[in-house]
């Protein structure tokens, strides 16, 4: 198969791509972690100037009325310079969903203020415990014309600064439901975090908390088919900014080795260094497919539960494998607070323990290979 980009999607990483080598720098990244909520506003705000932020959003709300394959392409871009702006959260997780699922009133009332920057969303998916997304553990009870919320989601993004969390909860026997929960709301606590990068994140915990009929994403006792249509496309972003990351890395490896001298000569000359190099470009070239295969498969609405499985497990085994070996052909320039690449590290662990690790996803595959 063909992965290659088309018009649109070349379009939308070649903008986000000067703007992003443009605007990420060192010291801005160091400006931006020095800041509670470790996010880049300006940045942010010029990607809504320039149309980003409504990509993969409908031209009602402003938005370009892109798909799934754009966002990919922004987010690869994203992971190549660790641009610190919400787009997985906000556009991935919490956007598409209710431009999916949501009732016209609820489109109007977040989607174009996502598409001019002004509005910020996201989604709780993970629970300690609970390796399955797809079915949680928290519960929704019905509260006269809405719903009682009671559980604990972990590591949630953006949590304090959202307009509203999308929160998966049970419904019933085999039924769940989404909701559109308002972190400031009665029964809702947030418990700051720290997650491996660094960035704050937020223990969300549930008592009670009152969701009215309003903040209902599409039928909660469908037997979660928002979710079902969710985690597939939150796993495949990830895989995107995951390949963003290890293709910048093995750049960055390939011009460190070429210029560093031993012996008098650059260290990529020898051997065991340009076989390391070599299995790294294999790699990277074996995350890129398997991501844009279960990208494309999600798009046209095919059967992807395996394919996606195949994308993350690449993405979390050999990217873990790209930026190890990284780390080890710099020697200790690779820990230097000063250098790039710690920071590419820490952001490929973290993606590769998001929404199910490399044996947990291999589990999967082999247990659809079974039946």
């Amino acid at each position: 198969m063909d992965f290659s980009l088309n018009e649109s999607q070349t379009a939308v990483a070649q903008l986000a791509r000067k703007i992003f080598h443009a605007r990420v720098t060192q010291a801005s990244l160091q400006a931006v972690e020095a800041q509670p909520e470790h996010i880049d506003r300006a940045l942010w705000s010029e990607l809504a100037s320039v149309g980003l932020l409504g990509t993969a959003l409908p031209e009602s709300a402003g938005g370009m009325g892109y798909g799934l394959l754009e966002l990919c392409a922004l987010l690869e871009e994203a992971g190549a310079t660790l641009a610190p702006v919400p787009l997985w959260s906000t556009l991935l997780t919490g956007a598409a969903p209710i431009a999916e699922f949501g009732t016209p009133a609820q489109r109007e009332r977040f989607l174009p203020g996502v598409v001019a920057g002004e509005t910020l969303l996201t989604a709780a998916l993970t629970e300690a415990g609970n390796d399955d997304p797809l079915r949680p553990t928290t519960t929704a009870e019905r509260a006269g014309a809405g719903w009682s919320l009671r559980g604990v989601k972990e590591c949630v993004q953006l949590a304090s600064v959202s307009s509203r969390i999308l929160v998966g909860a049970r419904t019933g026997d085999g039924a769940y439901g989404v909701f559109l929960v308002d972190p400031a709301a009665p029964g809702v606590t947030l418990e700051r975090q720290v997650v491996t990068t660094g960035e704050p994140r937020h223990r969300l915990v549930l008592d009670g908390a009152l969701v009215g009929a309003d903040d209902v994403l599409g039928d909660p006792l469908a037997g979660g088919d928002v979710l079902a249509w969710l985690v597939p496309r939150a796993i495949v972003g990830l895989c995107a900014h995951e390949l963003g990351i290890v293709e910048h890395v093995l750049k960055l490896t390939a011009s460190y080795t070429t210029g560093r001298q031993q012996f008098d000569r650059p260290i990529a000359t020898f051997q065991a260094v340009s076989q390391r190099m070599g299995d790294a470009y294999i790699d990277v070239e074996s995350i890129r497919v398997t991501t844009w295969q279960a990208a494309w498969r999600l798009a046209e609405g095919l059967g992807a539960s395996s394919a996606v499985s195949i994308a993350k497990y690449f993405a979390a085994e050999a990217g873990h494998r790209v930026v190890y070996a990284a780390q080890h052909l710099h020697g200790g320039m690779g820990y230097d607070l000063d250098y790039p690449l710690y920071r590419y590290y820490l952001q490929s662990k973290q993606n590769e323990m998001t929404l199910g690790s490399a044996p947990m996803h291999l589990a999967a595959i082999g247990a659809e290979l079974a039946r």
